[in-house]
């Protein structure tokens, strides 16, 4: 019996360390001289690498706004046609270093974070190039819901 709770222990670091990645993917750079306040409001989905917490919605949205804590509030929210309703997600971003360079960690559960980096993102902050903590995480966001 004193194995359970030891084997819970291990379980709980390991989801720790493998869902709080919040550094770039290696040779991804992330954009510098960023302006958070530009960044604000909300972006549209134009595509994405599918993955599961985001798989089958449609019309998604992500919208961003500060935190009295110098984070950023996140809403991410999405149609699924299967179910007929509207999926939404709260969460939580804050800089990594320095809030002039894009490299956030990002929270929707708890203390378990993952990387949210904008690597591309045009002068008009209309059209951005987002990747999570490795390259399996992408997405291409615009101010418009069409490119």
């Amino acid at each position: 019996m004193r194995l359970l709770p030891l084997v819970a222990a291990a379980t709980a670091a390991f989801l720790v360390v493998a869902c709080s990645s919040p550094t770039p993917p290696r040779g991804v750079t992330v954009v510098n001289n960023f302006d958070a306040k530009r960044y604000l409001g909300t972006w549209y989905e134009i595509a994405r690498f599918d993955h599961r917490f985001e798989r089958g919605l449609e019309k998604v949205t992500a919208t961003y706004s500060l935190r009295d804590d110098g984070g950023l509030n996140v809403i991410n929210k999405g149609y699924n046609p299967d179910r007929e309703m509207w999926q939404q997600s709260e969460g939580k971003a804050y800089f990594t270093g320095a809030p002039t360079r894009a490299a956030l960690k990002v929270s929707f559960f708890g203390p378990f974070y993952g990387g949210y980096n904008v690597i591309a993102l045009d002068r008009e902050y209309r059209h951005a190039l987002v990747c999570g903590p490795d390259r399996d995480y992408l997405w291409i966001l615009s101010r418009t819901p069409t490119i």
